[in-house]
């Protein structure tokens, strides 16, 4: 995806949140994320929003994220509103060769912070819709198969990831159906073991033996490998153990 295409996707998906976030009510508990209130979801996503705007504004350290929301729950939905179009703003006019600190691979500084506030985003969109109770608004095809990529190969290959097995065992995740980005993976073959995880991008998968698959629409599997959808919803073979191992260990 483009960094456009990024950016738009965090408009809608930041919009979205609030405005689900307001109607359930700032005490309302948030199902997917059973330790938060509304009024949490919306403090942290609030949060990372300004966090990303420091390292667009060229920050070349790593800072950890502050909660820096208001304690008055009236003032909650315009504060997040303004960080929010500050964010957009910067993605839209930071120049093309912005040199800042990131933290997963990317064509550029610029390119990763669209596509990480994009699907931060994204997902507690998904978080806000679970506190109002409404059937969440569908990712289309490209973008959740772009989340599914920068989730495995981004976040889960890196040393701090739990997902981790005694012995070598392999789960392969495949996006069906139709809207896939052709130029993008549509598979990936993960191998778990001791030590961090490694994963491969097949092209034909006709060939390839995992001890579990896990494949469906590329916005189910997106939903499912972020602990916020149902893998009954999904085509499960094999040894399913290694889809619960994953909903234990992966959580970022």
């Amino acid at each position: 995806m483009e960094i456009a295409g990024f950016v738009e996707a965090l408009r809608q998906d930041g919009e979205d949140l609030i405005d689900c976030s307001a109607r359930s009510g700032w005490d309302a508990m948030v199902p997917t994320c059973p330790e938060w209130r509304v009024r949490d979801l919306v403090a942290h996503t609030g949060s990372v929003h300004r966090w990303a705007v420091g390292y667009l504004d060229g920050q070349a350290e790593r800072r950890p994220v502050e909660i820096c929301a208001p304690d008055d729950d009236g003032s909650l939905a315009d504060w997040f509103r303004h960080g929010h179009r500050e964010l957009l703003n910067r993605l839209t006019t930071a120049p093309a060769d912005l040199e800042c600190w990131t933290f997963l691979p990317a064509p550029t500084p610029l390119a990763f912070w669209a596509r990480r506030q994009a699907h931060e985003t994204a997902i507690h969109r998904l978080d806000a819709e679970s506190a109002l109770g409404v059937r969440p608004r569908e990712f289309t095809a490209r973008f959740a198969q772009d989340g599914i990529d920068e989730l495995l190969t981004g976040f889960h290959v890196r040393p701090r990831s739990k997902v981790r097995t005694e012995q070598p065992r392999s789960l392969l995740v495949q996006a069906t159906g139709d809207g896939l980005d052709p130029g993008q993976p549509r598979a990936w073959l993960l191998r778990l073991s001791s030590g961090p995880l490694r994963v491969e991008q097949p092209a034909d998968v006709g060939d390839v033996s995992a001890d579990c698959t896990v494949s469906g629409p590329s916005p189910m599997l997106y939903r499912a490998l972020w602990n916020r959808g149902r893998y009954e919803d999904l085509d499960v073979t094999g040894d399913a153990s290694l889809v619960e191992l994953w909903r234990r260990t992966s959580a970022v």
